[in-house]
């Protein structure tokens, strides 16, 4: 049995499934860890979600911001944009169905006998893991109820930026959600920086990648993310690993198996670029 974590699929369907051949997936002996962001901006949304959901326990998976933007679309919390390619999943016939099981996802994946523990940004050196388990759970429990579309409708947003144990209702859920599928550049304070998405040379003054800072995760398990593909799977930090590899931007998709690290990648199929 083996354990591969799989960076940002966004709809890359066929890039996604020559990815599992090359690595041998087998899904009744290994399982699959995906970082989030499993739709948008592929042409293969749809049929991601039907073979993720398929595999049921051989697959885990933690909830991305694209993941939040289809929820919240198809609640009519939010509109689609150009570049999205979505729709094919909102008018599905099991639309509901695909919908809900990713309404179940986790925010925070850990495996304490593995050592490892997956979100789709990272964890803001400021959490502990059991912080960062709990508020993850709070999100979890929001999206699992018929609350669902209120909490969609006020998620969205970049304040505050900062957390803050006395934050209370829309920003403190808004504050939880943008360091588990938006954080790249904060300060010491973990106060966010929205305002460059591009690598480490980009870095805002004053601020650094979250991960350059002393983590009080580290301790107890390795860090797994994507969301930041112009990392291009490097950050200089042996116990915080990048998946996200630009598949959906014609790079590659990158698989780690992490019983030994080994990093397996395909080339992007061109079939799932816009």
């Amino acid at each position: 049995m083996a354990v591969y974590a799989i960076g940002d699929i966004q709809g890359c369907y066929k890039s996604f499934k020559k990815l599992l051949e090359e690595i041998n997936f087998k899904a009744k002996r290994d399982t699959l860890w995906l970082a989030g962001d499993l739709v948008n901006r592929g042409t293969g949304s749809l049929d991601v979600l039907r073979f993720v959901a398929d595999l049921g326990e051989s697959s885990k998976q933690v909830l991305g911001n694209h993941d939040f933007h289809l929820l919240a679309a198809a609640e009519g919390q939010r509109k689609l944009r150009n570049s999205d390619t979505l729709e094919q999943v909102i008018q599905a016939p099991d639309a509901k169905e695909l919908l809900n099981w990713l309404s179940q996802q986790p925010l925070l994946h850990y495996d304490k006998k593995l050592g490892y523990v997956m979100t789709h940004a990272g964890i803001p050196p400021i959490w502990k893991l059991k912080k960062a388990q709990e508020l993850a759970a709070e999100i979890e429990k929001l999206l699992r109820s018929n609350k669902r579309a209120d909490f969609l409708k006020n998620v969205f947003g970049n304040e505050p930026l900062c957390w803050s144990d006395n934050l209370q209702g829309e920003e403190r859920h808004r504050a939880i959600v943008n360091y588990f599928t938006r954080m790249r550049f904060c300060n010491s304070k973990g106060e966010l920086n929205f305002t460059s998405k591009s690598g480490v040379s980009s870095t805002p003054k004053d601020y650094a990648p979250w991960f350059c800072y002393p983590s009080k995760v580290t301790k107890e398990a390795a860090i797994l993310f994507g969301h930041w593909a112009a990392l291009e799977g490097h950050t200089g930090v042996k116990s915080i690993h990048a998946l996200d590899t630009g598949c959906v931007w014609g790079n590659h998709l990158t698989a780690m198996c992490l019983d030994d690290r080994k990093k397996f990648k395909v080339a992007a199929v061109k079939q799932d670029l816009i």
